[in-house]
């Protein structure tokens, strides 16, 4: 697991010596064909002039920020009063999404810190992204695109880098009936929304205020643009197909420096590549248009855990519900996780769409009637909340507040947006510094009968060593014929559209911060950490599936990661790069492409 890595907080801040190495060569070099076959850093020869820099600043309305991390005040005075509130202000996710020089995970270990670019240019405008686009071009430097921030494999950030942040691009409009440019079809309802946007934002304009649905992501404050590109999954994806399956147009900005409008009419080879090939790796998208579908009336949920009294109980209560899920829970209605613990409890975190009250809690009876059979061997804790709301107030801060205040935590600052909020659920996630992430996607056909008692055995096994998640809205199979249709239509692998859910087995510690005392990561815990997590993986690879994994949410060193995270389509998202990328200015840890240059995306390895 070692890989390269550096970190670059502010001038003063020292390097973490475990885990990170030196820069490459300070001067650069040109391949046989004039190509550069090194970026420039700063120190080099080659970096760009002030006066340069202040052309560019010139050319985007002046919006060019040199970049200071957010960690500049803690720098020898980690006691201080200022640096305890940047320290808290780091674990909201409103104030981290506004700080060029952070992000929502704050590393992985021996594999990426947190590292702020160089400079930002803030971008309002398509003209503003071609500048920064043209002047990285020409000039040779690593280009890092961030809208939300929330990328765990660091595909955000990077030292010695120009920024195009495009936060400030969150215009959001809805129509009541789009056509995408030079395409003969029919109009439809949809949504267009700036690359900067949040989720969270998008469904208030077009749930809350519309009464409409987008297909978008589950945590509010992930960014609209790199979800799509990554392909996007919610707690509605069972019923609706990923995100990327709706989108219907994007305008883009290419190597080149031209903007793009991409459509199935008009550039669909990069279209494709948009729609689930991974974000940065293309182009700078600068906004989407995204098809709305009709809202049901109910949506709600299944909250509760059962604590098993001994090993033995535990597997059979794993098997029960293994039963129950391909029985009662297989199907478009229902979405979201449960989690195998290692101390013999199941939680579950369910999501369902189009159930009142009576319906939800009509379907889970047998399976509560099934532990409530055997009060020897299964505790529920407390009482489960089984229940639903109108679905048109599922992202309404103002009824959440009224009616379920512990579901939600709202931006604390003075002046802040009352109606900005993050799942109480996702909050312990905001700066983590990740030990260990895998994820599988696990085929309908171990639910069949004959199938289910290896499942259930692979499960328990597996939460013998970490806890085991099964995110059910993550895998495609059971949702309508049409979100099938529309997903397959998507550069993701198409294991998905086989899937019934996606194994996620993660952990992760506090906020890291290398050179601020009291704050630096536990480098030997996260790697036994690491360990466990890779062992409870190895249990469900017994099940002898194909490995297939979602590019957003899976270990930062994926074996074969392009037929992981692709399958098929990577030869198609191969040939689009070569198409509009050639010379590689895009770049991404496992993006496409990304096999052509060194880890840390400064040396490039086969000449063009």
């Amino acid at each position: 697991m070692n890989r390269r890595t550096l970190l670059t907080q502010a001038a003063t801040i020292p390097l973490l010596a475990s885990g990170l190495s030196s820069r490459s060569p300070a001067t650069a070099a040109n391949g046989p064909n004039g190509t550069s076959r090194r970026r420039v850093r700063t120190g080099d020869a080659l970096w760009p002039s002030a006066a340069e820099w202040d052309a560019l600043k010139q050319a985007v309305g002046g919006r060019l920020l040199k970049v200071e991390s957010p960690l500049a005040t803690c720098v020898g005075a980690a006691d201080s009063m200022p640096c305890r509130e940047v320290l808290k202000a780091l674990r909201n996710p409103f104030f981290i999404g506004e700080q060029p020089g952070a992000t929502e995970s704050t590393g992985w270990i021996d594999a990426w810190m947190f590292a702020p670019s160089v400079y930002a240019v803030t971008v309002r405008f398509s003209e503003d992204v071609a500048a920064a686009v043209n002047f990285a071009r020409e000039h040779n430097l690593r280009l890092v695109v961030k809208g939300g921030g929330h990328s765990y494999l660091g595909t955000s950030n990077a030292p010695d880098s120009l920024l195009v942040w495009t936060r400030e691009m969150d215009n959001i409009t809805v129509h009541d009936d789009f056509v995408p440019e030079g395409c003969a079809v029919s109009p439809q309802p949809a949504v267009s929304v700036g690359a900067g946007a949040i989720w969270l934002h998008v469904y208030d304009t077009v749930t809350t205020k519309a009464g409409r649905y987008v297909q978008g992501g589950g945590c509010t404050t992930v960014g609209v643009a790199g979800l799509i590109q990554s392909g996007g999954f919610g707690s509605f994806s069972k019923n609706y197909g990923s995100a990327a399956a709706s989108l219907l147009e994007a305008e883009v900005v290419t190597a080149d420096g031209k903007v793009r409008i991409a459509n199935a009419c008009r550039d669909p080879e990069l279209f494709l590549a948009i729609k689930g090939g991974g974000g940065g790796s293309f182009g700078v998208v600068t906004r989407v248009t995204l098809r709305t579908h009709d809202l049901a009336d109910w949506a709600g949920g299944a909250f509760f855990s059962v604590k098993a009294m001994s090993g033995v109980a535990y597997r059979d209560l794993i098997q029960a519900f293994v039963r129950f899920y391909a029985d009662q829970l297989f199907n478009p209605h229902w979405g979201e996780s449960v989690n195998l613990h290692r101390d013999d409890t199941l939680s579950f975190s369910m999501v369902s769409r189009g159930l009142d009250n009576a319906a939800a809690q009509a379907v889970w009876q047998p399976f509560l009637d099934w532990i409530a059979a055997s009060p020897q061997d299964y505790r529920i804790s407390g009482r489960p909340n089984i229940s639903a709301i109108p679905a048109r107030n599922w992202w309404d801060a103002a009824y959440h507040k009224m009616h379920s205040p512990a579901a939600i935590i709202s931006d604390p600052r003075p002046g802040a947006s009352p109606g900005d909020f993050s799942w109480a659920g996702d909050h312990d996630q905001i700066g983590a510094f990740w030990h260990g992430y895998e994820s599988l996607w696990l085929p309908a056909s171990l639910l069949q009968p004959n199938q289910q008692n290896r499942l259930a055995g692979a499960l328990f096994a597996a939460s013998r060593h970490w806890t085991t998640g099964l995110h059910f809205n993550k895998g495609l199979a059971g949702a309508p014929p049409e979100a099938i249709t529309a997903s397959r239509d998507t550069a993701t692998n198409p294991k998905v559209l086989d899937a019934f859910a996606l194994a996620i087995i993660g952990g992760f510690g506090p906020p890291a911060y290398p050179g601020i005392p009291g704050h630096e990561p536990n480098v030997a815990e996260a790697r036994n950490d690491a360990a466990a997590i890779g062992n409870a993986m190895d249990e469900l690879r017994k099940l002898s599936v194909a490995p297939a994994s979602y590019v957003s949410e899976s270990s930062y060193f994926e074996k074969d990661w392009q037929e992981s995270y692709w399958g098929t389509n990577y030869s198609r998202l191969r040939a689009a790069k070569t198409k509009y990328d050639p010379d590689g200015l895009f770049f991404v840890h496992h993006g496409v492409g990304s096999e052509d240059w060194s880890t840390d995306g400064f040396d490039r390895l086969i000449a063009n």
